[in-house]
């Protein structure tokens, strides 16, 4: 990939500063796109590049967004907002004969739990009747195949998996769990600490991501993008540790099935993803993006999370609520001593 790939492009990003979009932002500009981002809310955590123009729109407002694009076309439209098939359906309502491709954000979470084989490829099933979320996101994918079969809607869908930057623990409580590690309180670990999971750094994600814009081989397909790295659990919360200077964090392995009867909402969130296996082949965005390979190891990711968060005390924010619920679940699943 060079870097005028992009060169004179007009890309549109619906949203473009959450987690994996201010990475896909900062490096399409980097690659020479003409970038414009359709946001409410521009963050302060994650700035928007000063190449980018800033159209302000609600993007729940289907006429608001009419308005602003006005007269508007784009090579490229991403949508990193979407979330259900009224969303899709907007989108192909406004962008139909105004964009060359539309980049649909999907999720690994679309694919059957659990997994028929491993490492997952982009044609595995899509089912997951634990998650919400991930009906909903099949549901958009059903709807954006037929309008590409019947209408000739040119859309690529893109499905990430837990996709990361400095802000985002990786943890269900976020710093709560790493609060507790420097306490040197038990730290819950749902199942029993030996399920596997991939974990990319935005940045890569990024580098895979914006080799697809423009590419006419990426239409009507739909590609993961991830790290080959595969660490258990275990070794997550181990690596959290060691960054946040924790010799020997006390984990305790309490079931997903009990985690969910106590709350539903986080049992909701393992049962329907976290507590299976998941590992990607990328080789189908390799053939489109040669050489796209992940190059931050979660142990510098964590790094990363643990000196942003160090850098100001606002940022460490305790979930009181669910620190409360992990003492009790732990107690309850404590292993007794022999």
């Amino acid at each position: 990939m060079t870097a005028s790939d992009l060169k004179d492009l007009k890309i549109l990003f619906i949203g473009g500063t959450g987690v994996i979009s201010s990475a896909c932002s900062r490096r399409a500009v980097e690659l020479g796109a003409d970038l414009y981002l359709l946001n409410r809310n521009v963050s302060s955590v994650r700035p928007v590049p000063d190449q980018a123009t800033v159209i302000t729109a609600d993007v729940r407002d289907t006429e608001q967004v009419r308005a602003a694009l006005k007269g508007r076309e784009f090579d490229v439209v991403v949508n990193f907002l979407n979330f259900t098939p009224e969303h899709v359906a907007s989108d192909i309502d406004v962008f139909t004969g105004r964009t060359r491709q539309y980049v649909f954000i999907s999720s690994a979470a679309t694919y059957q739990r659990p997994p028929s084989r491993l490492p997952v490829v982009e044609s595995a099933q899509l089912h997951n009747p634990n998650s919400a979320y991930a009906r909903n996101k099949i549901a958009c994918e059903e709807l954006l195949g037929r309008a590409h079969h019947q209408e000739r809607f040119p859309v690529t869908i893109v499905r990430p998996s837990h996709t990361y930057d400095r802000t985002a623990v990786p943890f269900d409580g976020g710093w709560t769990v790493v609060d507790r590690m420097r306490r040197g309180k038990e730290v819950l670990v749902h199942g029993d600490g030996t399920s596997l999971w991939t974990l990319t750094h935005h940045t890569d994600f990024a580098r895979g991501f914006t080799g697809l814009l423009a590419h006419p081989a990426a239409i009507g397909q739909a590609f993961h993008i991830t790290s080959d790295e595969v660490l258990s659990w275990d070794q997550i919360y181990l690596s959290v540790a060691e960054a946040a200077g924790v010799e020997e964090p006390r984990l305790v392995h309490v079931p997903s099935d009990a985690i969910a009867a106590a709350d539903p909402r986080w049992g909701e969130e393992l049962l329907g993803d976290k507590a299976h296996s998941m590992t990607f082949d990328n080789s189908k965005i390799r053939g489109i993006v040669p050489g796209f390979a992940a190059s931050v190891p979660f142990a510098q990711g964590a790094r990363e999370i643990i000196a942003w968060h160090d850098a100001d005390p606002r940022r460490r924010v305790i979930d009181t609520r669910l620190n409360a619920l992990m003492d009790r679940l732990i107690d309850a699943h404590r292993p007794v001593p022999l």
